[in-house]
């Protein structure tokens, strides 16, 4: 007898409870009614996650518990056991796992694991739980485990399988980060395999501020193969029907739990019973969709991020500077997707430094993607800022502040059509000028939203083919492409007039910010000692912008914002 296990993909918005209840309902009725035992659902689901300081209001922990009755009170008529993640609370608050079957709560499981590393803070908001936990249904047993339960090479799933467990469940809520899917199913099938148990894993999905969670849940059968692959970005119900004497075969074949010392681990494990009966059904197909490739994976992560800041915060359309450079024109094209190019108007600032090929290359884009675009020159109000300030700067040359001028002004017009029409402002800097400070504070760096400001601009061109790639035409033309990068706020400026090449810059700041490689071990791999102290002086100076800028998606392994956190004030000078 197999058993039917649902995996509801599901995104949820923090705080909206009314709307996340209405979401789980239907994802129960909807795994009810194709036959399903059993239907799992993320981490922290009802409540959304990060629900971050949220937790310390009582209401807010009050009203968990009011919309987890709801969710019993509907679940009476349906015949499936639900695995709900939740805030549990008392004088203490608990990342949860609720069992409610027939309109009982039955059990939950209190995470163990509470990551305090990266974007997490969980130690700040919630209690360890002490227990694992296990539930039978016709002696089936199945564990449950909370993301980073899973993570840890003797956590609780070990004691899951001492303790007999066919399934081990993982509610996740797991951002994304480039590279960071194949980490994570690797983790899942040795987990797997060396447990001789299923794995069934489901993870969050969509955009909470600077987090994206992508989905790409799996059920992974006891000798580590996928046997289930849902979408990643991709928001939906997925079934898989499941042997649960598969377990048992492969570890009286193998015998790999024998090897683990149960004393070793935990003392006890919660066990409940439930009463429900497995019954035959038609067999169903389990999906398996093939992973996407590594710069699909950062457009639908900066796709879906948009899409998702915009319509959780009651915007309807974007407004950003379109200045003919890749920048703004693979973030113009994003949201384009994202919200549809209707929704999207790009402002073109010209200056008298602005190239006529820039100013055509930026008209011919928005054509391309069919969003609305408006030119509005800044010759006439940079003269005039000049004129004011002639008399303050006559004693001295003309340095950036002249080009800062000119940053400022569009950044100004950008904000003044969000202020006048309620459009969200999108900044379009990327990590490399972010970590080296080449940006201007209230020019380009103005904004509500950033959503490239984690990716490096050599993977900013590589996202730029790889999206026209998928449309299957030049959207994002040559021109854009192949142009020398340039801020265009003097004549013939080039970036590589400030910064080193984008190929040697983003190498040496993936090392020092991404990898934390310190600047004795980078002069050790070769890198010019030159060269060295300048990238990192840029970087290490240029704290106080970043913490001014607008929020954006993190796409790598170490994002600016609570990510990585520096002093400001620093005096530590590593040579």
């Amino acid at each position: 007898m197999k058993i039917r296990i649902s995996l509801a993909q599901m995104n949820s918005t923090v705080g909206d409870y009314q709307g996340n209840i209405e979401k789980i309902k239907d994802f129960i009725s909807k795994a009810d009614e194709k036959g399903a035992d059993l239907i799992l659902f993320p981490e922290l689901t009802l409540n959304g996650y990060p629900p971050e300081d949220l937790i310390l209001k009582t209401q807010f922990l009050r009203d968990s518990l009011k919309s987890i009755e709801e969710i019993q009170d509907f679940s009476e008529s349906k015949d499936v056991v639900i695995v709900l993640g939740a805030v549990d609370w008392d004088v203490e608050s608990y990342n949860t796992a609720f069992v409610i079957y027939k309109g009982e709560i039955y059990g939950s499981y209190k995470k163990m694991f509470l990551p305090n590393y990266s974007v997490f803070d969980e130690k700040r908001y919630f209690t360890a739980g002490r227990t694992p936990f296990l539930m039978e249904i016709e002696r089936i047993k199945i564990g449950i485990t909370i993301c980073e339960d899973l993570w840890v090479p003797n956590g609780p799933a070990v004691s899951l399988a001492q303790n007999g467990a066919n399934l081990i469940l993982n509610l996740s809520s797991s951002p994304f980060y480039k590279g960071r899917n194949k980490v994570r199913f690797e983790m899942l099938k040795t987990r797997a395999s060396e447990l001789s148990s299923w794995i069934a894993y489901c993870n969050n999905v969509g955009g909470q501020d600077e987090l994206v969670f992508d989905g790409g849940s799996v059920v992974i059968n006891p000798y580590g193969e996928i046997e289930l692959s849902a979408p990643s970005f991709e928001e939906g119900l997925y079934f898989i029907d499941i042997d649960p004497l598969e377990p048992t075969r492969a570890n009286l074949r193998e015998g790999k739990r024998k090897h683990y010392n149960q004393s070793a681990y935990y003392e006890s494990v919660n066990t409940i019973k439930i009463g429900k009966k497995i019954t035959g059904k038609n067999p169903i197909k389990a999906i398996k969709v093939d992973s996407f490739d590594l710069y699909e994976q950062l457009y639908l992560a900066v796709k879906t991020g948009i899409k998702d800041y915009v319509w959780k915060n009651g915007f309807q359309k974007v407004v950003l500077g379109l200045s003919g450079g890749i920048d703004s024109s693979l973030t113009a094209a994003i949201a384009a997707d994202a919200i549809g190019p209707e929704n999207v108007l790009g402002l073109l600032m010209p200056s008298q430094y602005s190239s006529k090929g820039s100013i055509d290359d930026s008209i011919e884009l928005s054509k391309n993607l069919g969003i609305n675009y408006k030119i509005i020159p800044i010759n006439d109000i940079y003269e005039k800022y000049i004129e004011n300030l002639k008399e303050s700067f006559k004693s001295t040359e003309e340095d950036k502040t002249e080009e800062n001028i000119q940053a400022r002004i569009r950044g100004n017009l950008v904000m003044a059509f969000s202020n006048k029409y309620g459009y969200l402002a999108l900044a379009c800097g990327n990590k490399s000028e972010a970590a080296t400070g080449y940006a201007t504070m209230y020019g380009d760096m103005a904004g509500g939203f950033s959503p490239i400001k984690d990716l490096y601009k050599t993977d900013l061109y590589k996202v730029a083919r790889k999206y026209n790639e998928l449309h299957g035409k030049e959207i994002i033309i040559k021109s854009i492409l192949e142009k020398p990068p340039s801020a265009e706020l003097r004549p013939n400026q080039k970036d590589e007039d400030t910064l080193p090449p984008y190929a040697l810059l983003d190498e040496i700041l993936f090392k020092y910010i991404d990898r934390e490689m310190s600047y004795d071990e980078l002069l050790q791999e070769g890198y010019d000692e030159g060269l060295l102290k300048n990238v990192i002086n840029m970087v290490n100076k240029n704290e106080y912008k970043r913490r001014q800028s607008a929020p954006g998606i993190k796409l790598t392994e170490r994002s600016f914002g609570k990510d990585r956190r520096m002093p400001i004030t620093n005096k530590y000078i590593p040579w």
